[in-house]
């Protein structure tokens, strides 16, 4: 190689170098404002002042990579505070002991006994507003040799590619059983997307009344809710997915876990418990972006065959339906009216 040429590597190796340290500045000042803001207990002012002077010790970095001169003294004083806010890090923990908000104060209790399914906190509230609710937990007991389908419900709270995901359980006397995991909110905390990446709630796995999970969100919260039935599971994997929602629930009591926007969300639970029951189902961008989560089941054969996906939408949008239904008995039964793949007056 000519000497030139050797040169002209010499100095792209440089510069490439230069260039990953100012991206990795660039990130860790980033990623470190936003953890002091939602881990430092502190107020709201500390922790703007705190997270401004994290904010400046990285743009001092990032700079130093810009300029040779006393650049390794810059990067070695900004990764020593990198180390120390990672070691803080390392120490936030779980907990189950915090003053939980009521809809979430009672994670999954149940255990299964042969055929028995007994499940020891069904939430079962009525709402009349945000704030307004009447508070049922209820022990209830359900046949497994009587389940009878499973149905995936979407509820779409900003815009069309985010929707919270939940899956019901049908038996064979009308009775539907809801499983979804939530953030474990506080009293008076409300959900951040972003404050999900950044370990500041717990998860918990929910078992509700159908006509309490979906009125919240179509009553109360306004939110745009879908049903869609599952096919093509045979009644021993819809037994399985139980199974796997109880075990899922049996080990979030044992061993709390946070909740994250990206990876430990409502929609990737349902994926890794319907894996263990379709072990060869494909990874895919939708189950990341959970509004979409409808066109994936499609795509791998799960909804109503041969109805178009604008169809399965159109007829299975329960939110009016919800509304109107109120505190009908037959709640389950008039939200499935006109779903495909759902007999006329059916709800399994």
């Amino acid at each position: 190689m000519a000497s030139g040429d050797g040169g002209h590597l010499r100095r792209w190796l440089r510069g490439m170098g230069r260039l990953g340290l100012m991206l990795a500045c660039g990130l860790a000042g980033a990623w470190g404002a936003l953890a002091v803001w939602f881990q430092l207990p502190a107020g709201p002012a500390v922790r703007v002042v705190v997270a401004v002077l994290w904010g400046v010790a990285a743009a001092v970095a990032l700079h130093g990579c810009a300029t040779p001169r006393r650049r390794w003294r810059r990067l070695a004083a900004f990764a020593v505070l990198s180390c120390a806010l990672l070691g803080g890090w390392a120490t936030i923990q779980p907990r189950q002991d915090r003053q939980w908000a009521d809809d979430v104060a009672q994670p999954l209790h149940a255990r299964i006994d042969g055929d028995r399914l007994l499940v020891d906190n069904v939430r079962n509230f009525h709402w009349r507003g945000q704030d307004d609710y009447d508070v049922r937990w209820e022990r209830r007991e359900y046949d497994l040799s009587q389940l009878r389908s499973v149905d995936l419900i979407l509820s779409y709270w900003m815009g069309p590619a985010i929707a919270h995901t939940l899956v019901s359980f049908g038996f064979a006397d009308g009775r539907q059983l809801v499983f979804s995991l939530e953030i474990r909110k506080e009293r008076g905390e409300s959900f951040s997307a972003l404050g999900g990446f950044f370990r500041r709630f717990e998860a918990v796995l929910v078992a509700a009344d159908e006509r309490d999970i979906v009125q919240v969100r179509t009553n109360v919260r306004g939110e745009d809710v879908y049903l869609y039935r599952l096919h093509g599971l045979s009644p021993q994997a819809m037994r399985e997915l139980v199974h796997s929602y109880v075990a899922r629930g049996q080990q979030l009591e044992r061993m709390p876990e946070f909740y994250n926007t990206l990876t430990s969300n409502c929609t990737t639970v349902v994926f890794e418990l319907m894996r263990r029951v379709a072990p060869r189902l494909p990874l895919d961008y939708r189950l990341l972006l959970s509004g979409y989560l409808a066109d994936y089941a499609a795509d791998v054969g799960g909804l109503a065959p041969g109805v178009p996906l604008a169809q399965l939408r159109e007829r299975g949008r329960i939110t009016l339906r919800a509304r109107e239904a109120g505190d009908a008995a037959d709640f389950s039964r008039r939200i499935r009216e006109g779903v495909p793949g759902i007999a006329e007056g059916k709800t399994r």
